[in-house]
This record gives structure tokens, C-alpha cells and sequence, in this order.
């Protein structure tokens, strides 16, 4: 049995699986990073008229990254999911209104149309991502749900 990290309380790591948890953390923080280079070029260049390569190319890299970020997690098989999917829903419901709500300031604001959508993937990006950390970050703690006698044959 593996343990992969304690807790506060000296608590065993969410999984019994052999070697690591995957680097959703790690992934997370370089695909944040890049959404924000992004981010900072658009709004640094938005009153003239910017080359778009590079946000393409830096949000397509972030993607790429939540993308493989999420594969590696949902391998997972002892993972306490339930936690997982309760602080993911909850805080994607709140990263979705503060996306909404900055989508809204950009149209309101007259942002040219192409730049307007690299904001917005941007933020869905965004919206993702970070729900999709604090939900691993809180489920690798918990303990995992023993397995039901009839679920294994």
C-alpha cells in the first residue's frame, strides 16, 4: 500500500495505487500561467491591431495541458470521486459566473469580435481549470469509499 501524502491530521493520501498521484496540480499551474501570458498580450494589445498567433499558440498549448491534466486524473481508479465531483461542480458554477459576468463586460466594452473569442476561450480555460485543482486538491486528502463486496467479480 501506497501512501501518498497526510494530511493535518496525519490522515492516509486518497489512493492505494501503486507509485504517484499524477501531476494535475503542476499542469494546472502551467496551463493558468499561460491563459494569463495570454491574457495580459490580448489586453496589452487590444487598442491596436495585434498579431493573434501567439495567444492562438499559448491557449492551444494551455488546453493541451488541462486536456492531458484531466486524462491522467480521470485514470484514476481509487479516488475519492464523490468529494471530487461536489467541489468541482460548485466552484465550475462559480468560475462560470465570473466568466460570464467578464464575457459580458468585453461585449458591453465593444471588443473587436476576434479578439473577443480568444478572451472567451480564455476564460472558459480558465473556468476549468481551476475548478479542476481545487477539486483534486481537496479529494487526494479524503478517504476512499470502501469498495462494495458485489461490485467486484
Amino acid at each position: 500500500m501506497t501512501v501518498v501524502g497526510a494530511g493535518a491530521d496525519g490522515a492516509m493520501g486518497a489512493t492505494d495505487e501503486p507509485g504517484p498521484l499524477p501531476p494535475v496540480m503542476q499542469l494546472g499551474i502551467g496551463a493558468l500561467a499561460l491563459v494569463v501570458i495570454s491574457g495580459i498580450y490580448l489586453a496589452a494589445t487590444a487598442a491596436r491591431n495585434p498579431n493573434l498567433a501567439v495567444p492562438i499558440v499559448v491557449l492551444a498549448v494551455a488546453a493541451v495541458l488541462i486536456g492531458v491534466a484531466a486524462i491522467r486524473l480521470a485514470m484514476l481508479k481509487r479516488f475519492a470521486w464523490g468529494k471530487f465531483r461536489m467541489v468541482f461542480g460548485w466552484a465550475l458554477l462559480e468560475y462560470a459566473v465570473i466568466a460570464s459576468m467578464l464575457i459580458y463586460v468585453f461585449t458591453y466594452d465593444h471588443t473587436p469580435a476576434r479578439i473577443e473569442a480568444l478572451f472567451i476561450v480564455s476564460l472558459v480555460l480558465f473556468a476549468v481549470d481551476i475548478p479542476m485543482m481545487f477539486a483534486f486538491s481537496v479529494a487526494r486528502f479524503q478517504p476512499v469509499p470502501a469498495e462494495r463486496a458485489g461490485a467486484q467479480q
